[in-house]
């Protein structure tokens, strides 16, 4: 306690803490030292964040989906792996590349084959954007959302089989992207019509449906394939929704008076299930990205009989209810339905420039 003033007789006092020299620059080496400590842990954990970004990329770290999940989206085939890590400088892009189709010809092993590659990332299901108009109304920053995050220089690809087959789609996907890649898978129609019968006639045996829209004798559902695709007369019931879907022709040319013909790949269906990494390695020349898949990426399954896939964090097959086993069909109504298809494939080989070669008879 000291007098306040130059007056020593002054009553009024300040009282003084005194702080020596040593305890003072103690204190303040412990606060340098504290902030240097925080200053290099920031940095540290920022250059660990990045190094993980770029490795989870340039290696493919994929996790294979495990666990279940409640009300998984709807799927054609069950090789699915979980939206990889979103780091903050990704963003979800429209995509540069559709999957148009065909339906059951593999457009679902197609996307789950590409997403193998780390440049690849996929939309989540059937988005049905251009199909359905009250999708479409939504506008496209709805199916912006949709999209998966993506690193600027990575491809996003969407897949809806119904695309092909709808009349206004060509126009509005122009809409949104006129350089857009376009993938197109086909299987021999044939084929891939007794394909579609046999998922139809599935999805209605296990569907629950009220006792009076059970299947009846006259349920078209509950008819032979043979008795569907050909008419009492004897003529191809070129009206079955099968069948029609199988003139490729009709619908590739809608997509290429939309489109140049150099903007759409056709992928050979019987061939990926044959050999996937052929067909892989000219989409990914197609889309411009260095061919990272390779026959290390699948492995054959003998009980199933195709090729599952494999990365480096473990394998995944097809579901079940994938490559079902198709009915037997009367040799003699494939012998007249591929007689039928002879002049519609020729067509459509014009149309793409490519024959591929399916049977005539």
């Amino acid at each position: 306690m000291r007098p306040l003033g130059p007056d020593p007789s002054h009553s009024d006092c300040v009282l003084v803490v005194g702080v020596s020299r040593p305890k003072l620059a103690a204190l303040f080496l412990s606060v340098m030292l504290l902030s240097l400590f925080l200053t290099f842990h920031i940095l540290y954990d920022s250059a660990v964040y990045s190094i993980q970004a770029a490795t989870a990329i340039s290696e493919n770290k994929i996790a294979i989906l495990t666990n279940h999940i409640p009300n998984p989206p709807v799927i054609n085939h069950p090789v699915v792996f979980p939206n990889r890590i979103h780091f903050p400088k990704t963003s979800r892009r429209l995509p540069q590349c559709l999957i148009i189709g065909v339906r059951k010809c593999g457009t679902r092993a197609l996307l789950e084959m590409l997403y193998l590659h780390p440049r690849i990332q996929k939309a989540a299901g059937e988005v049905h954007f251009f199909d359905r108009d009250e999708n479409y109304l939504r506008g496209l920053e709805w199916y912006r959302k949709k999209m998966p995050h993506s690193f600027r220089g990575q491809i996003t690809i969407e897949k809806s089989p119904s695309y092909f087959v709808t009349p206004e789609v060509p126009e509005r996907v122009r809409a949104m992207n006129a350089s857009i890649k376009l993938l197109l898978i086909v299987r021999e129609p044939v084929t891939r019509a007794i394909s579609d019968y046999t998922q139809l006639r599935s999805h209605a045996a296990t569907a629950t449906l009220p006792q009076q829209q059970s299947l009846s004798s006259t349920s078209p559902l509950s008819r032979s394939f043979e008795e569907l695709a050909i008419l009492p007369n004897g003529t191809v019931n070129e009206a079955y929704r099968p069948l029609a879907i199988s003139q490729y022709h009709v619908h590739v040319h809608r997509w290429l008076e939309v489109f140049p013909r150099e903007q759409l790949l056709v992928v050979n269906g019987d061939q990926l299930i044959d050999d996937p990494v052929s067909q892989l390695r000219r989409i990914e020349d197609f889309l411009g990205i260095e061919p990272r898949i390779g026959s290390n990426n699948f492995y054959f399954n003998e009980t199933k009989g195709f090729y599952c896939l494999r990365n480096e964090t473990g394998d995944k097959c097809l579901r079940e209810t994938k490559g079902r086993k198709h009915p037997r069909v009367d040799p003699v109504v494939i012998s007249k339905l591929r007689k039928f298809f002879v002049e519609h494939n020729q067509k459509f080989y014009e149309l793409v420039g490519e024959d591929l070669g399916w049977p005539e008879e």
